[in-house]
């Protein structure tokens, strides 16, 4: 009985993750051609057609979507076995690249604390922090990243997560801004100024809206940016009042004590907002791997350092 080239494995993975043979051919490091003769064994080895032409693009076929999660399972596992074995974790030695997909908000307030932190246990790691655009679980259910962090979004009930710590939101605005000279931001107040909104997808309302007009206020949006960075450069240079996680303030030079370096102020905001939970989530696949397990261990205690007054959240 012929044995099967376990090779084939590994493309098919890429194929049904890509959904393109040019994809594919890229993340193995191969030309379109080759990668296209490896298509057309798979489907003499599996009898189906796999990836079919709709248009300009391919789409999998009912089989292929219906082995894709196996596949990838499949060449985790194999990967895993693999691995030289990690029971005794050396972190001195340990020679290994960890994906985390966040938005920058996180890479600001943790980025170089995490780095630095990684480095001194672990020399020979690197950390690679990946834009996060949009909430999927198809990342990690890839194994494209280690790690994702963020709010928890419709990401699957296979999903691992912990809770890291817990944010609030608070308004921003240039340092002698007239709102930050009155002894109470009232709603009135806050509502009577120009807004600037930092949204990647363009929505101009949110958990504050909703609180305000309970109390048959609205705030005038002058401006809807992609992110809180470019939230904090418009508030800067104007009158217009940004709104931000508070996490994301921890570098920021804000006016407290003399304020002599300082551009921005912070305020609370006049009404109240839930919480904003930030957890970690990984694929099953790297549950006990002591290296990824370690990484964990790692997010957790730098976020929960430098965020105390935050510091709940366990393990779900």
């Amino acid at each position: 009985m012929t044995e099967p080239d376990l090779n084939l494995l590994i493309a098919l993975d890429m194929l049904l993750a890509e959904e393109s043979v040019a994809g594919a051919a890229r993340r193995l490091g191969l030309s379109a051609s080759a990668m296209s003769r490896t298509l057309s064994r798979l489907r003499g080895v599996t009898g189906d057609p796999l990836l079919v032409r709709a248009g300009r693009h391919m789409v999998l076929t009912p089989h292929a979507e219906a082995m894709r999660e196996r596949t990838q399972n499949a060449v985790s596992e194999a990967r895993a076995i693999l691995r030289p074995s990690t029971s005794e974790l050396n972190l001195s030695t340990l020679t290994r690249s960890f994906t985390i997909r966040t938005n920058e908000g996180f890479v600001e307030a943790f980025g170089a604390s995490l780095i630095a932190a990684a480095a001194a246990a672990a020399p020979f790691v690197r950390l690679r922090f990946a834009p996060k655009p949009e909430k999927t679980p198809r990342h990690l259910r890839e194994g494209l990243v280690d790690l994702e962090i963020g709010v928890l979004g419709e990401m699957g009930p296979e999903i691992r997560l912990q809770a890291l710590f817990r944010d609030r939101f608070v308004g921003i605005v240039r340092k002698g801004h007239p709102i930050v000279l009155e002894r109470e931001v009232t709603a009135r107040q806050y509502v009577s100024y120009g807004h600037v909104v930092a949204s990647r997808r363009g929505r101009i309302s949110g958990p504050v809206d909703e609180a305000l007009a309970e109390l048959g206020l609205e705030r005038k949006i002058a401006a809807v940016v992609p992110s809180f960075p470019a939230a904090l450069a418009v508030a800067q240079a104007s009158d217009l009042v940004a709104l931000v996680p508070a996490s994301f303030l921890i570098h920021q030079p804000l006016v407290n004590g003399d304020g002599s370096t300082a551009t921005l102020c912070a305020f609370e905001l006049p009404v109240k907002t839930g919480t904003i939970t930030v957890s970690q989530m990984w694929h099953p696949r790297s549950e006990v791997d002591p290296a990824h397990r370690w990484l964990r261990q790692l997010v957790l205690s730098v976020c929960r350092q430098q965020v105390p007054e935050w510091n709940s959240g366990s393990r779900q």
